[in-house]
């Protein structure tokens, strides 16, 4: 709990005296009438508290720096149902000053906020922000002849908070070492099982047993498994193709463990070996790959490294005549983009996409200590992909790891699971 009680003290020195904090759970979410999808707690809430129930609300003084949580009561028989609830008189277990009843939520916020002059929520949380408008409203009207005074503005947390959550500390690095091993290990199973004739799902199946079997009971997003012209679909996920002889397969697909994303593509022949010109492609987004991961250290700028991307993959395709013209005319033209459509990366943590910006006030960031990002280059050919030779349509590539931004360098946390080709090869063909 220390880890936690750190990140709460850190956060209330950032916020101004005299205001409360308050970050509430995620929501249900029924799948199809009264069956549930896995519950999935907001990323703020577990980051501050590690509370992983629905139907709470997390409050934070930041004069006396005491943690209210606002929770279910015990209830034997809805435990006998759906499993037990910590219950919020035992709230000073995760380390709660004070522990409610979420059912006197507005009656105790009413008796929290006077004197109050600001308070901070979650503003993307609209239905949190109109109960906490409309007690307040109330709070003026019925103490509207009194001493007490009541907070005249609401401001949003995730700017403070989130530029916390960009900064990985080492509980948080640990876990998503182990999340990143996990997902190695799956990608390998899945290359030492993929042969044609096999359904996408089926391959698919191989990382879901053994992200479970190692204690992750979820993705972190769902399973991109694109085999053939698939492959050139960014967001493919139905996964439902039979693969063939001479395919190229994409998958991206990572485990959240213990709350932490990993997130990490292959793309790999079906048949155990690449053609020419698949392999063609792979070597350009493997080279640029290989030149955006080393440039990564404290001081590099975000954008510097995209840029790297494009300039590496421009000067590839220039070469094997996919495009032509000199290369500035071409990255001026922008003339990469029909093969190579997204951003190089993006922040990594509770959520797949994590929180944190990229710049401000029309400035890149640069990498500093403690950030983990993904690298993902790629190249997409869709099937009769005008001005391309047929040889070249239905390869889409894609590599994809995470890497740890350190003191003087950076540590690629998914090394596990290899991008050389021959390595590669060598798995798909093993029995």
């Amino acid at each position: 709990m220390k880890t936690y009680q750190k990140r709460r003290d850190k956060l209330l020195t950032s916020v101004p005296k005299n205001s409360l904090v308050l970050i509430a759970s995620a929501d249900e979410v029924i799948r199809n009438n009264d069956a549930m999808f896995s519950f999935r707690q907001n990323s703020d809430l577990l980051y501050l508290t590690a509370f992983n129930e629905p139907e709470s609300i997390a409050l934070f003084d930041t004069d006396n720096k005491k943690f209210h949580l606002f929770c279910r009561d015990k209830d034997p028989l809805r435990e006998q149902w759906d499993g037990k609830r910590l219950g919020y008189r035992d709230a000073k277990s995760i380390g709660a000053n004070e522990g409610h009843d979420i059912k006197e939520f507005d009656s105790k916020f009413l008796e929290l906020i006077k004197n109050k002059e600001r308070i901070y929520l979650q503003k993307d949380n609209i239905q949190l922000s109109v109960k906490i408008d409309s007690l307040v409203d109330k709070a003026r009207k019925e103490f509207g002849r009194t001493n007490y005074s009541f907070p005249e503005e609401f401001f949003s947390i995730s700017p403070i908070l989130h530029e916390m959550r960009l900064f990985k500390d080492d509980d948080e690095i640990l876990t998503m070492k182990k999340a990143c091993s996990i997902s190695a290990q799956a990608h390998i199973r899945a290359m030492q099982s993929v042969k044609p004739g096999m359904f996408e799902y089926e391959l698919e199946a191989e990382y879901m047993h053994e992200f479970m079997r190692n204690g992750a009971r979820e993705c972190a997003y769902t399973p991109i498994v694109g085999s053939g012209n698939n492959s050139c679909i960014l967001h493919y996920n139905q996964n439902d193709r039979q693969m063939e002889n001479g395919d190229l397969v994409l998958v991206d697909a990572g485990c959240e463990y213990q709350g932490y994303a990993s997130d990490i593509t292959r793309t790999y022949p079906v048949n155990g070996k690449f053609s020419p010109e698949q392999r063609l492609i792979y070597e350009i987004v493997l080279e640029a790959h290989k030149n955006c991961i080393e440039m990564l250290q404290p001081g590099v700028s975000w954008m510097d490294v995209h840029r790297q991307s494009i300039e590496t993959i421009t000067s590839g395709l220039i070469e094997i005549n996919l495009l032509t013209g000199s290369l500035e005319e071409n990255l001026e033209k922008e003339n990469y983009s029909k093969f190579y459509m997204h951003r190089v990366g993006h922040w990594l943590g509770l959520d797949v996409h994590d929180v944190g910006g990229y710049g401000s006030e029309g400035d890149w960031r640069s990498m500093e200590s403690g950030m983990v990002t993904t690298i993902e280059p790629g190249i997409y050919i869709k099937d009769k992909l005008e001005g391309v030779p047929e040889e070249f349509y239905k390869i889409g590539v894609r590599i994809e790891d995470d890497v740890l931004i350190t003191d003087d360098a950076h540590e690629v946390l998914s090394s596990e699971v290899p991008v050389d080709i021959s390595s590669i090869e060598n798995l798909v063909a093993s029995d």
